[in-house]
């Protein structure tokens, strides 16, 4: 019983460890993206025309009542 104790402790030890070093990392900037949001403002215009384009597509291919009836 005694090596639950220990083993507990141990993991909550390491745990508090890992837990420390993540909030150092994030308050140094490390997980600071200074990258992308200058780059963002590029792609939007072709991702909003690929999604415009999947959207035509699927509506030109699925008919209508009313191109059912005619057929």
């Amino acid at each position: 019983m005694n090596i639950i104790y220990l083993l507990l402790t141990i993991s909550v030890i390491v745990a508090l460890g890992f837990f420390v070093a993540f909030v150092l990392s994030v308050r140094k900037g490390q997980y600071d993206d200074v990258y992308t949001p200058s780059v963002r403002m590029l792609f939007d215009d072709e991702l909003v025309k690929g999604k415009t384009e999947v959207s035509t597509k699927n509506k030109q291919s699925i008919p209508t009542q009313e191109q059912q009836g005619s057929l």
